[in-house]
């Protein structure tokens, strides 16, 4: 297992928090070993979890064409027909997977192609099951193209994330599970596909990024 580039600024702040605090109440409480010890308990905890959350787990990806990866990790919780009103404008088929904090974070390319379109949207940062957030939270919009598919893909900040990161631009090249962005804290990601997509999911599912295949071409 390896550690998220996006996690060494937590990691090491958490390091020098749980240092200087730990050592604080060793020196100045040391009568006190019922707030002591719990304190630093409390303090690893909280180091263990930022590492645990940045971690980058050795996977062996599904790479196939005729197949449509999980962009996220975590649990399937809407599968339904809705309106796309910001790049498709019509009707498409929505996938979303909410990603708890204990869920790896990284996004990743459900297929190989090319970006047609990318926008960040600031916003606000309801619960990411709220019905809102996916046109009022703060998210970002993903579009890859290939000869056969469009997928429009959206970032969701949860209550508590507050930043998304996306390594991608209009006109990149990108490949099926390569990376293409990052949510810190909690989050939801969609996928919308063209009506007709078979989906390879149900509601409840546990899925991996770049392991589940969400759906596939006929």
């Amino acid at each position: 297992m390896k550690i998220h580039r996006e996690g060494y600024k937590y990691i090491a702040m958490a390091s020098v928090l749980w240092l200087i605090l730990g050592y604080a109440s060793f020196y100045f409480l040391p009568g006190w070993p019922l707030i002591v010890w719990p304190l630093n308990i409390v303090l690893f905890l909280v180091w263990f979890w930022i590492i645990w959350f940045f971690r980058l787990p050795a996977r062996t990806h599904t790479s196939d064409e005729q197949k449509i990866t999980c962009p996220a990790d975590g649990k399937v919780v809407v599968i339904e027909e809705t309106f796309e009103p910001e790049y498709f404008k019509d009707k498409r088929l929505q996938v979303s997977i909410f990603m708890s904090p204990l869920n790896v974070h990284v996004n990743r390319n459900p297929i190989s192609g090319i970006i047609k379109y990318m926008k960040y949207h600031p916003g606000k940062y309801l619960v990411a099951w709220h019905p809102k957030s996916s046109t009022e939270n703060e998210r970002t919009t993903v579009v890859i193209g290939n000869n056969k598919i469009e997928l429009l893909m959206r970032q969701i900040a949860g209550a508590m994330a507050r930043r998304i990161c996306y390594y991608v631009k209009e006109g990149d090249q990108v490949k099926q599970n390569d990376e293409f962005g990052f949510i810190r804290f909690g989050s939801r990601v969609d996928v919308y596909f063209p009506l007709g997509t078979h989906i390879d999911v149900k509601i409840g599912d546990i899925v991996q990024g770049g392991v589940t295949v969400l759906a596939h071409f006929p």
